[in-house]
């Protein structure tokens, strides 16, 4: 081999900064596509707010900018102290979803932890657990797909939807089956002024039906729709805690806008369900036997991974009651 080959080529280096130094705090447009780049700094002030917050009961290590935490120390399986399960509340209320590993959680143990956190529901649309019908059982396999894999909230279709849920890994494919969560405060911080004064006083339809119906035999599907009405949400709901708003709109349940034509109505509900897709809203829980995941389900949407077919993945959910959004 010549020498000549190994010659690094002449290149004239014209750039005399980062590309990201003219941008600093702001977002730009990539070009002629409907995308930007550059840091989101709506995120800064509570990510930063996180990073000083202490525990005196356990550990934590954070998983997102704004949402995810792993709790380290707290054995789920023992009795745990009043003032143990008031510091998982509030952590729960500061990361928005918090995570456990080696938890083997007998079903009754389950229930006995989510109950600790208020009332429990039984879903009347997805099978239970035979001995805790409080416990949601999901139990895919070959035979049953996982169609969970978009951005949502549980039950939102109910006039008080769940405020949390502890969800329980008993069996986990080798590779895949991820569960992700979305920050839906950072969803709303992300909207310009004009969206959220569009979208600040209107309401959403939301109705089991969209994702249900084949669940309910045909001659049942009237007293279920006595039972289970369309109901209305704030597309834009205050935390009844935090005080903070958030975006409460998902494909799954959301049948439209109130006031609005159907094209619109789609448009906006497209937008605004768009939100959860940002990369820097999220976390990821990458699952193990005996994870447990607790997640407020009014300040976040999950979206469960179905990459993992014909492996067998095998949960089981307790969702706590929660109050009428607002």
């Amino acid at each position: 081999m010549s020498t000549d080959s190994l010659t690094t080529p002449a290149v004239e280096v014209v750039a005399e900064a980062d590309p990201g130094a003219r941008l600093a705090a702001l977002r730009a447009p990539l070009g002629r596509w409907d995308v930007s780049v550059g840091p989101l700094g709506y995120l800064a002030g509570e990510r930063q707010r996180l990073d000083g917050l202490t525990w005196q009961h356990f550990d934590v290590r954070r998983l997102g900018a704004t949402i995810g935490a792993e709790i380290l120390g707290v054995d789920l399986t023992a009795p745990r102290p009043a003032p143990v399960v008031a510091e998982l509340r509030q952590a729960l209320l500061d990361y928005k979803v918090i995570f456990f590993r080696d938890q083997p959680l007998s079903a009754a143990q389950h229930v006995a932890f989510a109950k600790q956190f208020g009332e429990l529901e039984i879903h009347p649309f997805i099978p239970s657990n035979p001995d805790h019908p409080e416990l949601v059982r999901f139990a895919k396999s070959a035979d049953v797909g996982g169609y969970e894999n978009g951005w949502h909230s549980d039950v939102s279709w109910r006039e008080t939807p769940s405020m949390g849920a502890i969800l329980h890994a008993l069996e986990v494919p080798p590779t895949g089956g991820d569960t992700l969560f979305s920050d839906m405060y950072a969803a709303y911080d992300s909207l310009d002024e004009s969206t959220r004064a569009e979208v600040d006083a209107r309401e959403a339809v939301h109705d089991f039906m969209l994702a249900f119906s084949g669940q309910v035999p045909g001659d049942r599907r009237e007293a279920m729709r006595a039972q289970y009405p369309q109901v209305a949400h704030p597309v834009i709901r205050t935390h009844e805690e935090t005080g903070r708003k958030l975006v409460y709109v998902n494909r799954f349940f959301v049948d439209h806008i109130v006031g609005l034509e159907p094209a619109a109505s789609d448009a906006l509900i497209n937008r605004l369900a768009d939100t959860a897709d940002q990369i820097e809203h999220q976390c990821r829980w990458q699952w193990e036997p005996h994870s447990v995941a607790f997640w407020d389900n009014r300040a976040v949407q999950h979206y469960a991974c179905s990459d993992y077919w014909p492996s067998v993945r095998v949960m089981e959910r307790a969702s706590v009651v929660g109050g009428r959004p607002a």
